[in-house]
């Protein structure tokens, strides 16, 4: 598979047809899933009938959009009526909604095939899409280790080439973490930018729909399709959307005196030197292309991880109390009495994932519980917006790693705590809903991936996607392939 802009040309040269794209893609799929196991259903029959349309339009001579005919695949909880959406969790194995995702809505608007649904960490609560009830994803670059959660599936089937973009979610760093670990490209749009309408809910306040391709360009022309205002949606932004693929020119100079800040915090202990090496010199490339680099403390950015997870488990356990057996998905059918289905449903149908995050929230907003836990990581939470307020009054963009580290083994962090520490450096931009993406920018000594993440202020996606595609240009990370899955 290759980029947006060379299939569509190959599509409205007629060099191929969509229905040849999706076949590709669906053979890819049928050939690798063995070894990646990237998805939870493929839409093979809705995929094929969808591109024939596209080729008849073609064929018709009517105008098609980039998307048109591009395979994509979304992860699987957000919902496309008639398809199963399992959010990775057995108490929705059976589960078909009845309607359809704004984003996925808006796919099929434009033209984009969908070719399945993709795996992730149950209610995507997880760093690592180990917590998937069905299957865990392998990473394409070294099949013994994860793809990064909880979008893993989503990340993997564009690393391993089985489609050329997908759609993923990013709660505490869902996109980002996976795009580091796959070596892809994923970006966290603003909150409210993307709307949420038909994503089954984790954390209602940091949720966040987002793209990940093989290239900033591939991500910009996804973000363009799935942005803007939605009515059904009350946190969605009325704001204008740029054309983003338009206005990414590899040239810094070209945006004045660009100055990027690097946040301190994010170095230092827990760091892997070989992480820290390549973020360091994808920051003096930076500022060889012309940025002014200083230096910027955010020093609230450290409580981000403890916040995140008093504030999202507690919405989590409010969101997820209406999987109780009683309307759809799975229920225990033993129980003798209306109580005992719902525990034992809740019990058999959740993941040990799921149901700590549950406790935990349930925990933090009980009687007595509330001020001390729930009200006090709000108000951290308005602390670590307010650092990055002052960052970007004196930078318009800041610099970080991804992740502390590399991939890891599966199976290799059993301590709850040490798979949270995965998302140490991502945590804090859902907090304060801010846009962020991770672009490649290097390898460790095993041959993994290393991402670099570039935040922006609210609404600042056009900057931040021009920095981004500008490192990438100068650059050769992104050209790397997996040798397994290499094209």
């Amino acid at each position: 598979m290759t980029s947006i802009r060379k299939l569509h040309q190959q599509l409205i040269s007629k060099e191929r047809s969509a229905v040849e794209l999706a076949e590709e893609s669906l053979q890819r799929i049928d050939e690798r899933e063995p070894q990646v196991q990237s998805f939870l259903a493929v839409m093979a029959d809705s995929a094929l009938e969808h591109a024939k349309a596209v080729d008849a339009k073609i064929a018709a001579g009517e105008e098609i959009g980039l998307l048109s005919g591009i395979p994509i695949a979304v992860k699987d909880n957000m919902c496309v009526p008639g398809v199963p959406t399992t959010c990775g969790s057995k108490i929705l194995e059976n589960f078909i909604p009845p309607y359809e995702s704004t984003v996925t809505a808006k796919l099929k608007a434009a033209g984009a095939t969908i070719v399945g649904k993709t795996n992730l960490d149950e209610f995507a609560m997880g760093s690592s899409t180990e917590n998937s009830a069905y299957h865990v994803t392998a990473n394409p670059w070294d099949l013994t280790r994860v793809p990064g959660g909880s979008s893993g599936g989503s990340a993997a089937a564009v690393a391993s080439g089985e489609c050329p973009i997908s759609l993923g979610s990013d709660t505490g760093g869902s996109i980002r973490l996976p795009a580091s670990f796959c070596g892809i490209v994923g970006l966290k749009p603003t909150y409210g930018l993307v709307s949420r309408y038909g994503l089954v809910a984790y954390a209602s306040s940091l949720d966040q729909i987002g793209p990940f391709g093989r290239s900033v360009d591939d991500a910009a022309i996804l973000l363009e399709a799935i942005a803007g205002y939605d009515t059904k949606d009350s946190t969605s932004l009325n704001v204008e959307i740029p054309a983003y693929s338009d206005l990414l020119r590899p040239n810094l100079k070209s945006k004045g005196r660009l100055r990027i800040g690097i946040i301190t915090e994010t170095f230092g202990a827990g760091l892997d030197p070989m992480v820290e090496d390549a973020v360091k010199q994808a920051i003096a490339h930076l500022q060889d292309l012309g940025a002014e680099i200083q230096t910027i403390s955010c020093p609230n950015f450290r409580y981000g991880l403890p916040a995140y997870y008093i504030i999202a488990p507690s919405e989590a356990s409010a969101n997820l109390a209406r999987y109780d057996g009683v309307k759809y998905g799975f229920r225990a059918e033993e129980a003798d009495n209306l109580l005992s289905m719902y525990k034992d449903t809740r019990a058999a149908g959740f993941g040990e994932e799921v149901k700590r995050r549950i406790t935990i929230g349930t925990y933090a907003l009980s009687a007595g519980y509330y001020d001390a836990y729930y009200l006090k990581a709000q108000q951290v939470r308005t602390l670590i917006k307010r650092d990055f307020q002052k960052a970007f009054a004196a930078v318009d963009l800041l610099v970080s790693p991804t992740a502390p580290t590399t991939a890891f083994k599966a199976g290799d962090k059993k301590d709850p705590l040490s798979m949270y520490l995965s998302d140490l450096m991502t945590i804090p931009v859902n907090l304060a809903g801010l846009p962020g993406i991770s672009v490649p920018c290097g390898f460790d000594e095993d041959g993994m991936p290393i991402g670099l993440q570039l935040i922006g202020d609210v609404l600042r996606e056009d900057l931040l996607l021009q920095v981004a595609h500008t490192f990438e240009q100068t650059t050769s990370w992104h050209l790397q392939r997996p040798e397994k899955f290499a094209d």
